[in-house]
């Protein structure tokens, strides 16, 4: 995750298709408006692991650490949290925590949730807690034959008003960053960027 909900906010504008795939060529975006405004936000890519290895990174603490945070308590079931911090070492329960309640689990496929806390520096909070996010998982095949999987992050409920089309734009960037950050940890080995304004993703 890429660290959405850090500072910074206000100076990221709605990020175009266009911008996405110039700076995240690895990311596919199939996003879309409805007809009544509502935008949808939908980005994907394929990571060269099976899909046990990403579903762990998604629905334990030490999975969540290994791409993304410094802090994570997961309660994975229906009705649980995920807990994250992008500092190392943070209690549980703190004011600056991101929690995310846990809406739907379809078991190694799919993850839907909500934010219930962002930090207090973060910009329209009650608005973000609207938004329904999901990530879903399909196994796929390398070119030569290995197993890899698709991994769609999708955002759903960004209302037509300016508060959601801030968030549209600085998450858009964020969780295509948050994308690839996944691929490249879970495929190098890589650790989380350490600068948290590199941080833009999918975690809240």
């Amino acid at each position: 995750m890429i660290k959405p909900l850090l500072v910074g906010l206000a100076l990221l504008a709605a990020a175009p298709a266009s911008a996405i795939a110039q700076d995240f060529p690895q990311v596919a975006n199939t996003s879309f408006v409805a007809a009544n405004g509502e935008k949808t936000m939908r980005l994907s890519i394929v990571v060269n692991v099976p899909a046990d290895k990403v579903w762990w990174a998604l629905s334990t603490a030490e999975g969540w650490k290994s791409w993304t945070v410094g802090t994570a308590y997961v309660d994975f079931r229906e009705g649980g949290q995920i807990e994250t911090n992008y500092k190392p070492g943070q209690p549980q329960g703190g004011p600056d925590n991101i929690r995310n309640q846990i809406i739907a689990v379809d078991d190694g496929r799919l993850l839907v949730f909500r934010n219930v806390q962002a930090p207090r520096t973060f910009k329209h909070p009650e608005e973000f807690s609207r938004i329904i996010t999901s990530i879903r998982l399909e196994p796929t095949k390398t070119p030569g034959g290995l197993e890899a999987t698709s991994v769609t992050i999708s955002g759903a409920g960004y209302a037509p008003n300016p508060a959601y089309d801030e968030l549209y734009g600085f998450f858009s960037k964020g969780n295509a960053f948050s994308l690839v950050e996944l691929k490249d940890s879970l495929e190098k080995g890589s650790a989380p960027a350490e600068s948290p304004t590199d941080r833009l993703g999918v975690t809240p």
